[in-house]
């Protein structure tokens, strides 16, 4: 049996008689998670621009990425935030006004604990020039220049940006001459080298076409006005371009097949899930059948979503698909999905059955019951515990009323609790420890997106979660570390330079070989420490790490440091071909 890193206290009573001595203190628990935005001086309010028109929009943002723009060894913060939506209206509109330290623009928040030891934040947008004021919903980080520093890509509603980094800790507005300024709703979006070339590529999901023209107006069961389901709107064309390698991009949504098929796009995710060596594309559309674009190694994919079984529900339904990743939970080589849906359906589980099919095994492996009552949106796969199996932590936030919080007198009634969801491996369920893993999860908020990364260099991975219509949150993790584990940071060099895309394996004497993806996409509209963690649980040595690149090169590194973190230059393993 696993152990877990969650301590109950001891509460030690002294028996007898006469003495009157105190009994000790009991000591304090040990939970998985703290929340520490606020000592760390990460102060962010999502401001929703809410005026009284229900815009679908305003309950919808936003997301987080995770960076390190500085180049200085740690995760900095970058959060899109809202705006006044409704034409003609101004900050005296809004329903929620501004409160106490809120201000309208995105934000970049600089990580200093690699000069001072100290985990805290900074706020150093106006400096690196991203205090844009748009309607900010999610970002993606990624080198697609392969110089070295990590430029950052903004979805909104209204045209995207593109921002390269200038290597001097500032960033320029490049979208115009790179050509991929989309002016539709956009929401997740993926840096990833899906032809192979040594450099990073772009994907972006559209949700709807929605105008404040063409708002609908909807109701509640009881008869009361709420937000509109995607269903009233048409859904959007997703994005693909190619990146051309001289700072300018080729849409090539139409002529890749990606523009033949879509949706209210939300979430997305990619991984090689068929074992070709080819990386593929999910999206997860919000009402309508899910997307599973299979690469074909010729510039373009076949969309393969119900033959493969990630479709839809395992009653054949669609669901209103929101987050979602890949990750191998059960440890047996290849990616499984998790997809994120509305109250009252639950969340999917697809185990990958090893030739790029799926199953739905969301009932078996407990997750049914776990999730119905929520409405998803941030998720990931990650080891919480160090023990070798990957968990889930998931952001909830309703996006209709609930109409038991109406009738109390809320005025934004959408908060719903987040999960922390810890795998039994083995082929055994997931437990919710989320009862038990501190203040954090008794919080009720409307959540969103949500990265996951190690903030503070301790070898453990770390949350951080944007609330619509509240703070962002930062759950620090207090246990990952109390066991053994190995992070990996890739340098390409004929692969696109962070190695996205690459399969990294820890080999263990008498176990399984641990795979994991090396990315930066997957959970709601947010980007992902491009480090591989690996938890070795009481295991004080690993065998080897393997890592097959995105360029077709397979290299290995035998005995690795453990409890350290290492870098793997492309070109300077030895040979592993047949791993």
């Amino acid at each position: 049996m696993r152990r877990h890193w969650i301590a109950s206290g001891l509460a030690a009573l002294l028996a007898g008689c006469g003495g009157g001595e105190r009994p000790p203190a009991a000591e304090s628990p040990v939970y998985p998670f703290r929340e520490v935005s606020q000592q760390t001086g990460l102060h962010f309010d999502y401001f929703v621009g809410a005026t009284g028109e229900k815009y679908i929009v305003e309950v919808m943002g936003a997301g987080v990425a995770l960076l390190d723009y500085d180049n200085d060894g740690d995760l900095d913060i970058f959060l899109p935030q809202g705006n006044i939506l409704t034409p003609g209206k101004t900050l005296a509109d809004s329903l929620f006004p501004l409160r106490k330290g809120q201000t309208l623009g995105n934000k970049l928040f600089r990580n200093e604990i690699v000069p001072t030891g100290k985990l805290h934040f900074t706020d150093v947008t106006k400096q690196a020039g991203l205090d844009y004021e748009g309607y900010g919903m999610g970002a993606a980080a990624g080198d697609y220049d392969n110089d070295g520093d990590i430029d950052l890509y903004v979805t909104n509603f209204g045209p995207n940006i593109l921002y390269e980094n200038n290597g001097d800790g500032t960033f320029t507005n490049v979208t115009a001459k790179a050509g991929v300024g989309d002016p539709r709703w956009g929401s997740s979006a993926a840096f990833f080298d899906y032809d192979q070339d040594g450099d990073l590529d772009l994907m972006v999901t559209n949700y709807v076409d929605f105008t404040f023209q063409g708002n609908k107006t909807c109701y509640t069961p009881g008869g009361e006005v709420d937000y509109c389901t995607p269903l009233v709107y048409n859904g959007a064309v997703d994005k693909l371009w190619r990146n051309d390698g001289n700072g300018k991009w080729t849409d090539v949504s139409v002529s890749s097949g990606i523009a033949s098929k879509f949706g209210p796009g939300l979430g997305l995710t990619t991984s090689d899930v068929n074992g070709d060596g080819l990386i593929d594309i999910y999206v997860a559309n919000d009402t309508t059948a899910n997307l599973l674009w299979i690469n074909q190694g010729d510039g373009t994919f076949v969309e393969t979503g119900l033959e493969a079984g990630v479709a839809y529900s395992e009653d054949g339904m669609p669901r209103a698909g929101m987050g979602t990743s890949f990750g191998d939970f059960d440890a047996d080589g290849d990616d499984d999905l998790i997809v994120l849906n509305l109250r009252a359906e639950g969340c999917s589980l697809y185990v990958n059955e090893g030739d790029g099919f799926f199953s739905d095994v969301t009932l078996r492996f407990g997750l049914g019951h776990v999730t119905y009552q929520y409405t998803g949106f941030g998720v990931d796969w990650f080891d919480y515990d160090s023990d070798g199996w990957l968990d889930l932590f998931m952001a909830n936030g309703a996006v209709t009323i609930i109409e038991e919080l109406q009738a109390k007198g809320d005025p934004y009634p959408f908060a719903q609790p987040n999960l922390l969801l810890h795998n039994l491996g083995h082929d055994a369920q997931f437990e919710n420890v989320s009862p038990k893993a501190g203040p954090a999860f008794q919080m009720a908020e409307v959540s969103r997106g949500a990265a996951f990364g190690d903030l503070d260099n301790d070898g453990d991975i770390d949350i951080v979660y944007q609330n619509n219509n509240g703070l962002t949150r930062i759950l620090l993790n207090q246990v990952g570390n109390r066991r053994n584990w190995i992070m990996v940071k890739l340098e390409g060099t004929k692969s696109n330079r962070q190695g996205i895309g690459a399969r990294v394996g820890l080999v263990r004497r008498g176990k399984p070989t641990l795979w994991r993806r090396a990315h930066t996409d997957s959970s709601y509209c947010s980007s992902n420490d491009p480090r591989v963690h690996f938890g070795l649980g009481s295991d004080t040595a690993a065998d080897a790490i393997v890592v097959k690149w995105p360029s077709g090169l397979v290299e290995r590194w035998d005995n690795p440091p453990v409890n350290r973190q290492i870098t793997l230059k492309e070109g300077t393993g030895r040979p592993a071909n047949g791993t």
